[in-house]
């Protein structure tokens, strides 16, 4: 257990609401004007429309960066303009391409599906950061409605303490150092447990889990700022 200093951010929902839009409007990237929320006790729901699938990614790593989010749901559909459709054997091609062209991603180990714009990646790799590279380099391909990630990740055998390494590589983090979170592992998957102050301390512990030898799951509890 490592344990230190918390300190929440307290926010109405309505204060929540204007942030998450604000940053939403902010971020140049997307065009948000066809993005509406609601917030609950400061979860968060996304709705409305954007013109690619990206754009919808986008949009909920913006709300859940900002401070006082406990969650995210993501209704966001995606609406291609007439110049951004392409046939799937078309967005076949171009994703086979894009997984060969990525530095971090086996290509020869994933298949790739496409039906109506929605892209399916099946295969096995070894890291977790493998598997998050594949779906990113197809998710910003032009005519893509969706992405589903059926790719597994191999287990290993191995022979570390990875309730310990994780633990060690947590106290290092400047961004988890002051947060309680429990480590718990058995075979080759990890569970976090605990509290953390925002989203993005809730996704780093869960990126350090990954990053530990023969982990195959990660199974995030962590609690943002109840």
């Amino acid at each position: 257990m490592i344990v230190a200093g918390n300190h929440h951010i307290m926010k109405s929902d309505c204060m929540l609401q204007y942030d998450v839009l604000e940053e939403l409007e902010w971020e140049p990237s997307i065009d948000s004007s066809q993005l509406r929320l609601s917030v609950e006790e400061g979860f968060v729901t996304l709705t409305g429309f954007v013109p690619r699938y990206a754009d919808k990614i986008s949009a909920e790593r913006i709300a859940k960066s900002v401070a006082g989010v406990r969650g995210v749901a993501n209704d966001i559909q995606v609406r291609l303009a007439s110049s951004c459709r392409r046939s799937d054997a078309e967005i076949a091609s171009a994703a086979i391409s894009a997984l060969h062209w990525h530095t971090s991603v086996p290509a020869d180990q994933i298949t790739v599906i496409v039906r109506n714009g929605w892209v399916t990646l099946e295969g096995a790799v070894e890291w977790q950061f493998q598997r998050r590279a594949a779906r990113d380099a197809v998710a910003v391909l032009t005519g893509v409605k969706g992405v589903i990630n059926d790719v597994t990740l191999i287990a290993k055998s191995h022979h570390n303490d990875v309730k310990a390494e994780i633990e060690a590589a947590i106290k290092r983090n400047a961004e988890l150092s002051a947060r309680r979170i429990d480590v718990e592992a058995r075979n080759s998957t990890v569970k976090l447990k605990g509290e953390v102050a925002t989203w993005a301390e809730r996704t780093e512990a869960e990126r350090v889990a990954w990053a530990a030898a023969g982990v195959t799951e990660v199974e995030n509890d962590l609690v943002v700022g109840a």
